[in-house]
């Protein structure tokens, strides 16, 4: 694949990934990209089919899992979503590094894939912590709640897989830890504004 390496975002909800990902984007703005998701969901009110998801029957989606096309996919409450190879170099054609923010799973199916992103894992100090995190933005109920943090619990014992991730970034420090993760998206970033500037 030709433009900058990709970037995997994993860790598990309430980490900080979308915090540490809003200023990366605000301190270098144009350099990173996301690509569009598939999904066999209904749009919900004010989605845009190619900006928020591609909206996919589950016949399309599937004809171009079997055709290799996509780097991840994964089915939640009855819905297929996934990343499609397309949407990536989409990304990378325009000069950016592509952003993806997948879960351990799909860090697992790009392994067997010839991307060669990037791989960041953002945790929280602790399950408490994050639970405190995940009270405290009131958007979830009880029982969403505790499949989160059954989730995290997974997805954190996964991710001590030797070799898994390039970096693990402990998030207990927002400002420590953007700083680790712009040093280790330094050359990428570099690469790219040159490469724009040319």
């Amino acid at each position: 694949m030709q433009g900058p390496r990709p970037v995997v975002l994993s860790g598990p909800s309430g980490a900080g990934k979308s915090t540490l990902l809003k200023k990366l984007l605000k301190d270098y703005e144009n350099i990173f990209g996301f690509s569009v998701s598939h999904t066999t969901r209904q749009p919900r009110p004010g989605e845009v089919n190619g900006k928020d998801y591609h909206f996919v029957t589950r016949e399309e989606m599937q004809k171009e899992i079997d055709a290799g096309e996509f780097i991840e996919h994964a089915e939640f409450s009855g819905n297929m979503y996934g990343t499609s190879k397309g949407a990536v170099q989409a990304v990378q054609a325009q000069n950016q590094i592509c952003v993806l923010d997948i879960d351990i799973q799909g860090v697992k199916n790009i392994k067997r894939t010839d991307l060669n992103p990037i791989y960041i894992s953002v945790q929280p100090p602790s399950i408490d912590i994050l639970e405190k995190r995940l009270r405290d933005r009131k958007t979830e109920t009880e029982e969403s709640l505790l499949k989160r943090l059954t989730a995290a619990r997974v997805d954190l014992e996964l991710s001590k897989e030797p070799g898994l991730f390039d970096l693990v970034i402990i998030n207990d420090d927002l400002e420590k830890a953007y700083s680790e993760l712009k040093e280790m998206l330094l050359e990428e970033i570099k690469k790219t504004q040159e490469s724009s500037k040319s």
